[in-house]
C-alpha cells in the first residue's frame, strides 16, 4: 500500500531542491515519537547545512503551528532549537537545521552527567526567566486533572483491570487535589513538558540541543528539572539526583527566578510535582502499547514505577496511593 503521506513530502521536497541543494534520494527515517509525527534525514550540498530534518505531521492529527511558536520562542530565549528553514503548514512538512544524532540518552555516563546536567539546567533556566504569562496555554487545574487521570483509566483498569473501590477512588481524588494545589502554588514560567534524555541533543556548541518542545505550555516551575532527574529512560542515584538538583536550584536563584529559598521546601515542590508526571506517564505508557501498539514503553513502566513508589512512601498523605499499588501488584502477581 502505498505511503501517500511521503509521496506528498517527497513533492514538496522537489520543490526545495534548488535553494537548499537537498538530495532527495538521500531522505531516510531519522525518529519517530509517541505521537504521530514522523522525522526524516537528507543530506543537502547547502555549504551550512549539509544535513537536515525534515518534519511529517499530518494535519488532521496535529498543526505544526505550535512547534513554530514554541521554536521561536525559544530562539529567542538564547536555546539551541532546530531553525526552521522552510515551511509548509497547510499539508503539515517542516525543513529544520540538524542538531545531530547524539541524545543525551546515548552519551550520558557517570564521567560526565554533572556537566550535561549542568548545560542543561543553564539552558532550562533560559527558558524559564523568558516566561512571560498570557503567551503559551495554562498547565492549569484542568489540564492536570485529565493527565492524573490517566492514571486510572489506562494503568489500572486497562493495562491491570483494576477497578478501584468507592474508598480508593475518593482516596485518590483526595491525593490528586492535593498534589494539583501543590503544582498550582508554585511559580509558573515555561514548561517544554518533556525536557528528557531523548529530547536533549548533545552538541560540540550551545549544547545541549533541544528538541520535542511543541506541547510547552505556562506552569509550575519544578516540571521540567523533574522529567529531567527523575528521567524515565535513565536512572540516577537519590544522592546523584540531589547533587544535580541543588545544581539547578542554585543557578535557578542567581537567574532572579522565583523558586523557595529553602531547598528543603523546593524539594518537597519537586517531589509532588514528580508524583503528578510520573502517575501521568504510567497512563501514557499503558496508552501507548493498548491503542497505539508501541509496545516498548512497557519496558520504561518499572522504572517510572519506582519513582511513584518511592514518593508515595516519603509522604504521609500519599500512602493510600501506595496500599492500591500494592494491591494491582498482588492482583497481578
Amino acid at each position: 500500500m502505498p505511503d501517500n503521506r511521503l509521496i506528498q513530502l517527497n513533492q514538496w521536497l522537489d520543490s526545495l531542491v534548488g535553494r537548499w541543494g537537498l538530495e532527495p534520494t538521500s531522505l531516510a527515517p531519522a525518529s519517530a515519537d509517541a505521537s504521530f509525527r514522523r522525522y526524516f534525514r537528507i543530506a543537502s550540498a547547502h555549504p551550512q547545512y549539509p544535513s537536515l530534518i525534515v518534519m511529517d505531521a499530518p494535519p488532521d492529527k496535529e498543526t505544526v503551528l505550535p512547534f513554530i511558536q514554541v521554536a521561536n520562542l525559544l530562539k529567542d530565549a538564547g536555546l539551541h532549537v532546530p531553525i526552521i528553514l522552510a515551511e509548509n503548514q497547510e499539508k503539515g512538512f517542516l525543513l529544520l537545521s540538524d542538531l545531530g544524532s547524539q541524545t543525551y540518552l546515548s552519551v550520558l555516563s557517570p564521567s560526565n552527567a554533572k556537566a550535561l546536567y549542568r548545560d542543561a539546567s543553564q539552558a532550562l533556566v533560559k527558558m524559564q526567566y523568558a516566561s512571560r504569562e498570557g503567551v503559551l496555554p495554562p498547565y492549569d487545574d484542568a489540564t492536570l486533572q485529565r493527565e492524573l487521570d490517566l492514571f486510572d483509566e489506562w494503568y489500572l483498569k486497562r493495562h491491570h483491570q483494576y477497578t478501584l473501590s468507592d474508598d480508593e477512588r475518593n482516596q485518590l481524588h483526595t491525593i490528586f487535589r492535593l498534589i494539583k494545589e501543590n503544582n498550582l502554588a508554585q511559580s509558573q514560567v515555561y514548561v517544554h513538558r518533556d525536557f528528557h534524555s531523548r529530547n536533549l541533543m548533545h552538541c560540540s556548541s550551545n549544547n545541549p540541543g533541544v528538541l520535542d518542545f511543541q506541547d510547552a505550555l505556562y506552569g509550575p516551575i519544578t516540571y521540567d528539572i523533574v522529567s529531567l532527574l527523575r528521567d524515565a529512560y535513565i536512572e540516577w542515584t537519590e544522592e546523584e539526583v540531589l547533587d544535580f538538583l541543588i545544581e539547578y536550584w542554585d543557578i535557578a536563584r542567581a537567574s532572579g527566578l522565583k523558586v523557595p529559598s529553602d531547598f528543603a521546601d523546593f524539594y518537597r515542590d519537586f517531589e509532588w510535582m514528580g508524583l503528578q508526571r510520573h502517575l501521568k506517564v504510567l497512563g501514557i505508557f499503558a496508552r501507548l502499547y493498548h491503542r497505539d501498539g508501541k509496545a516498548n514503553y512497557l519496558n520504561d513502566i518499572p522504572l517510572v514505577l519506582k519513582y511513584t513508589r518511592a514518593v508515595a512512601s516519603r509522604y504521609g498523605c500519599f500512602k493510600p496511593l501506595l496500599r492500591i499499588l500494592d494491591q494491582v501488584a498482588k492482583q497481578s502477581s
